[in-house]
């Protein structure tokens, strides 16, 4: 005899090991549950490093590119938008092979730390703070400064003005800087080794979580995730319709 088809409960199934997960996911917010808060915390902590030391370099260095004549500066923009697109695996890659052992850095002991994950997470959001830092200062009207110097204002105070008109995209480059790495997985897992309780971070615990089917930390941090994205956002959103005004 033919099997009965059993297909619509199963999807119920899904559908209740689903919403079930999801309030259990909501349970652990709001309980602060200690391991969530641990890893929620750590992320934030790699990623704000790794977002000031980009913004600290990134942003000087982009706007030296725009302003400044110099042989090879087709090429050097050519690295930077090049470095824009770069995978964060091989980003990773990159910094693992640095600190490992019979790498050149090797002796600073940093591979599967905090410290590698930064360094990891800078080189991923540098291209970009660099590049969108460069092309907004390019995208100001060209002949603002000579207007500005035609009216008496030094070299500083015009190039401080050509700043200051390129500042809304300075400011997109530096949320596409902090979304680049805070939702970045495959980069701090291989440098850092998704160890619990020392380099574990939001996007690891997720894969991690999943692959061991519990699927309820695993949607806590997906929330937590989505949440951080959301608050950035909209305060970038805030800042931008101030500086409108």
């Amino acid at each position: 005899m033919p099997r009965p088809y059993t297909g619509n409960a199963e999807r119920t199934d899904t559908i209740q090991d689903f919403v079930a997960a999801i309030q259990k996911a909501i349970e652990l917010l709001l309980t602060l549950n200690p391991q969530v808060t641990e890893i929620v915390l750590r992320s934030l902590q790699v990623t704000v490093s790794a977002l000031v030391i980009s913004l600290i370099v990134g942003i000087p260095l982009g706007a030296w590119l725009a302003l400044t004549r110099f042989p090879g500066k087709r090429v050097a923009t050519a690295l930077v938008y090049t470095g824009m697109g770069l995978p964060p695996v091989v980003a990773g890659l990159i910094v693992y092979l640095l600190l490992s052992r019979s790498g050149p850095l090797g002796d600073l002991g940093w591979l599967f730390t905090i410290e590698a994950m930064v360094i990891a997470q800078t080189l991923i959001a540098l291209p970009v703070i660099v590049g969108m830092t460069m092309s907004s200062i390019l995208a100001v009207d060209p002949l603002l400064r000579p207007q500005l110097r035609a009216l008496g204002a030094t070299h500083a105070q015009a190039i401080r003005a050509q700043l200051y008109e390129a500042r809304l995209g300075v400011i997109v480059g530096i949320v596409a800087g902090f979304g680049s790495i805070i939702s970045e997985v495959g980069a701090v897992m291989l440098v850092g080794g998704n160890i619990e309780g020392r380099t574990r971070v939001l996007t690891t615990a997720v894969v991690q979580e999943t692959r061991q089917g519990n699927f309820d930390l695993a949607l806590a941090f997906g929330f937590i995730l989505l949440a951080i994205a959301f608050v950035t956002n909209f305060a970038v959103v805030l800042l931008q319709g101030r500086l409108n005004r």
